[in-house]
């Protein structure tokens, strides 16, 4: 029992800490070792750099590419204008009686076609701020909407999304960025249909009491000048490359090749555990070259460009690698036996027990790809063959990990939150009830929704 309490209170520290501004390459290891401590008898160097170390370097070579290509993908359509050509022409049509769906529209399009939440952020929000300005909405509702249209739906639900979350699940169970189409469109309906009709209802609310979009002394706008802007049709061309050539590969390109040699040495794998990681690789690289070439008038240095994109993917990847290795040092203490056997003895359905522990360890390490990461590196070869014995699609297990990681990671300590507050210019206080609605509780009515289509089949 004293290895658990040590293990709780190792969790219960990674979540206060991190929340206090410690970065968690710091606090992962010392805080897994930490654990490792209470345990008793437990060799701290050994299981700092054989099981810590060796997790983290592992996660890094899987997914690194994943990582750097979205980043870099994201830095381009930032610098050629392209994220802000779509998030502007997008709030023209719509114009500013739909303010909220203009943002969110601008958010979803953005985020399934690719590019980082942060870009997203930082591209759409002076739009938002112009078009909630003008209908009177408060501003305190424009974290809400970004989040939404960043956070939720395209980030975990709708089959197809780049994002590293949908990726993840892919080497364990053997399925593409495409798995369960139907689980995820309806999650996805779910999330986006209650969450616009929460922001909405709040935003009549507050203008029918007078409140308006509020003073707000330290903000500037930036005029957008539309004649460096790339038209919005130039500008979408990247991200349909992205989700039509990962389709096509994913699909049909990599299921009908013999890739036999993958069993021998030195690769010692399947087609099926690598093919939705390259499929999105090879569609992020051809993305990536096009948005090059058709915007090589509009980034003032792609040299510049190109580096900062690469490098602006290094601590994310740093920082979910520690928190894997952190949950592998966790997994691998005798005392964490009694805690795995507490999660899988929630329920026999694989399902539920998995979006049970994805969306606690979400929670606590404040990261979507973090929890999952551990969840899923901890329990997920057991829940693949408890799927496989019961005769559940490995498909489902993919998009309710992928739906279960976006409920919780979303808590007030989340470092996109609080990065997303600080681009609005807003605090917990004004925002975070909006953002906790449409990334945390709506998400987790999508959940639960999932769960029962794919208890009945369905995916």
């Amino acid at each position: 029992m004293l290895g658990v309490i040590g293990i709780i209170l190792s969790l219960a520290l990674l979540m206060y800490l991190a929340y206090r501004g410690i970065t968690v390459l710091v606090l992962a290891p010392l805080l897994a070792l930490l654990a490792a401590l209470f345990t008793g008898g437990t060799p701290l160097m050994a299981t700092y750099t054989e099981v810590f170390m060796k997790n983290l370097a592992n996660y890094v070579k899987l997914y690194f590419p994943i990582f750097m290509l979205g980043a870099l993908f994201g830095k381009v359509m930032e610098d050629s204008g392209s994220a802000k050509a779509i998030a502007h022409y997008i709030a023209n049509k719509l114009g500013k009686e739909k303010a909220i769906m203009a943002v969110v529209l601008s958010c979803a399009i953005l985020t399934y076609g690719g590019v980082s939440l942060f870009v997203v952020a930082f591209a759409v929000y002076p739009v938002a701020a112009h078009l909630f300005k003008e209908a009177g909405i408060p501003k305190r509702l424009i974290p809400g909407a970004i989040a939404l249209g960043s956070f939720t739906f395209t980030m975990t639900a709708l089959p197809g999304t780049p994002q590293i979350q949908n990726a993840i699940p892919m080497p364990f169970f053997g399925t593409n960025a495409y798995a369960a189409p139907i689980l995820g469109i309806v999650a996805a309906i779910i999330m986006a249909g209650l969450g616009i009709w929460w922001l909405q209802t709040r935003a009549k609310k507050a203008m029918a009491e007078g409140e308006g979009y509020g003073y707000h002394p330290n903000e500037s706008f930036t005029e957008i000048d539309e004649s460096k802007l790339p038209s919005f049709w130039v500008a979408l061309v990247p991200i349909i490359l992205v989700l039509v050539i990962n389709f096509i590969l994913s699909k049909y390109y990599f299921p009908r090749i013999n890739a036999d040699y993958l069993a021998q040495e030195p690769y010692k794998t399947s087609l099926k555990s690598v093919a939705g990681i390259w499929s999105l690789i090879i569609a992020l690289v051809i993305a990536i070259i096009t948005a090059f070439v058709i915007h090589r008038n509009r980034i003032d240095n792609i040299l510049k460009t190109l580096n900062n994109g690469i490098f602006g993917s290094f601590l994310p990847i740093l920082n979910t690698a520690s928190e894997v290795g952190y949950g592998n040092v966790i997994a691998s203490l005798a005392s964490f036996v009694i805690i795995k056997n507490a999660i899988l003895g929630i329920s026999s359905n694989p399902l539920i027990s998995e979006a049970i522990s994805v969306n606690i360890l979400a929670g606590i390490t404040g990261s979507a790809s973090g929890g999952m990461s551990i969840a899923l590196g901890a329990l997920g070869k057991q829940y693949m063959e408890m799927a496989t014995q019961m005769g559940i699609n490995p498909e489902a297990l993919h998009r309710i990990a992928t739906i279960a990681c976006g409920g919780l990671d979303s808590l007030p300590h989340n470092g996109a939150v609080v990065t997303l507050l600080g681009i609005c210019g807003m605090t917990h206080k004004e925002s975070y009830k909006d953002i906790g609605m449409v990334s945390v509780v709506i998400p987790l009515i999508a959940l639960v929704v999932a769960l029962i289509l794919a208890s009945f089949g369905i995916v």
